[in-house]
């Protein structure tokens, strides 16, 4: 049975960060098989920070690449299961 892994990529700042975290998702599109959006809001205003749940697959050097360069940009954090 193959590893799953899972990343949870919180976005402090949607407004500023979510280009950059576009940019390396489309990049490292073909090592995501499944990507969930989440983020808080209430009647009248979204929420400035957001949460994103990537299931990966392929290559696992190819996956820690894309982990590490969410890494890199400013106002993401990063935290990963692997199963």
């Amino acid at each position: 049975m193959s590893e799953i892994r899972i990343l949870g990529v919180f976005v402090k700042t949607r407004g500023e960060a979510a280009q950059n975290v576009q940019e390396v998702l489309t990049k490292y599109g073909c090592s995501v098989r499944t990507r969930l959006g989440l983020h808080t809001s209430d009647t009248n205003s979204c929420k400035s920070c957001g949460l994103i749940l990537l299931e990966l697959t392929g290559n696992p050097d190819e996956c820690l690449r894309l982990e590490n360069e969410l890494w890199a940009l400013d106002g993401v954090k990063v935290q990963k299961m692997v199963f």
